[in-house]
């Protein structure tokens, strides 16, 4: 199929709002169910040949072992324990309301009990409503959350074959329920003295200088589908750096800077994948050159570390 099919966010933002909380009540049991990793790790979904996945949790806190899969081709939420019952629950036709009240019932009849803290959306407009309470989000339309799985697969892809290029620190290729993006993060081994009011979430996050690529489908202040990148703590004069292809660039955003290439000025360059490899790369050169980072030292070329079979002896 095409390379980066076009996902205006007009067209679907019904379905965007829909999913996206739909992805925030999973995402928060997830939360409630797992393990807890450096820098949240735990927390994000990754991505299946079908859509997405908690990938296994449970059993540390009495559960069993149990998953949760969005299903974007059969348009179905999966539950499974590892006994291998599993229970399915249909996407079309749910507000977040429904959808809410049908998952956890799914989840007591495999005897898994799980508590949400916060049963609310974090970070959106309706914040206040509880989950149980939104019937008015319920808008799902097939083509649309089809097309989002697909752009999302295709942008792993390319993630993860620019993550081979560094043998530092990595996060996962993971996408974020909460801010509904994809990303891939490096990171250095500086540690970050967060002032003493950040959030107890930020402060985890960027507990180390990190460098951060990635894509998101739109929201109220960029209303379009773009790749992105930054460096935090941000180094001085970063927005000063050259960066390719020539339509990407800067954008200001809360005190800080992103590098920006719109999805559809990729989709417009003869080699799309290329420029936005172009793109991630040359946005970690701006930030790690500024930043001090030792870029040849932590390259990896190919994703290959040993100097034997890097020179092609091996």
């Amino acid at each position: 199929m095409e390379l980066f099919p076009p996902i205006p966010l007009a067209e679907w933002r019904d379905t965007k709002e829909t999913v996206h909380r739909f992805a925030q009540v999973v995402g928060k049991i997830r939360l409630a169910a797992s393990a807890r990793r450096n820098h949240w790790w735990n927390v994000p979904f990754h991505l299946t040949g079908r859509g997405t996945t908690t990938r296994p949790m449970g059993q540390l806190d009495g559960n069993p072992i149990f998953t949760i899969d969005f299903d974007f081709v059969g348009h179905q939420l999966i539950v499974a324990t590892l006994d291998g019952r599993t229970m399915s629950i249909p996407l079309i036709g749910q507000s977040v309301a429904s959808f809410h009240h049908t998952l956890l019932d799914a989840l007591g009849a495999l005897g898994v009990r799980v508590r949400l803290d916060i049963p609310r959306p974090f970070d959106l407009p309706d914040t206040a409503r509880p989950f149980a309470e939104d019937t008015e989000h319920r808008t799902y339309d097939a083509r649309h959350a089809h097309r989002y799985w697909q752009v999302l697969s295709q942008v792993a892809s390319v993630l993860e074959e620019f993550a081979a290029r560094f043998s530092g620190k990595v996060s996962p290729v993971h996408h974020f329920w909460h801010t509904f993006d994809i990303a891939h993060t490096r990171f250095s081994e500086h540690h970050v003295d967060q002032p003493p009011q950040v959030d107890p979430v930020t402060r985890e996050a960027y507990s180390r200088d990190v460098i951060s690529f990635g894509f998101w489908f739109g929201d109220d202040v960029f209303a379009e589908p773009a790749f992105y990148s930054y460096t935090a703590p941000e180094p001085a004069r970063l927005a000063e750096e050259p960066l390719e292809p020539a339509a990407a660039r800067w954008a200001a955003r809360d005190g800080s800077h992103l590098a920006v290439l719109r999805y559809d000025d990729a989709r417009a360059e003869s080699d799309p994948r290329a420029a936005v490899l172009a793109f991630y790369e040359s946005a970690y050169r701006a930030g790690a050159g500024r930043a001090g980072w030792d870029i040849e030292r932590l390259a990896c070329p190919g994703g290959v570390t040993d100097p034997q079979l890097a020179g092609g002896r091996g």
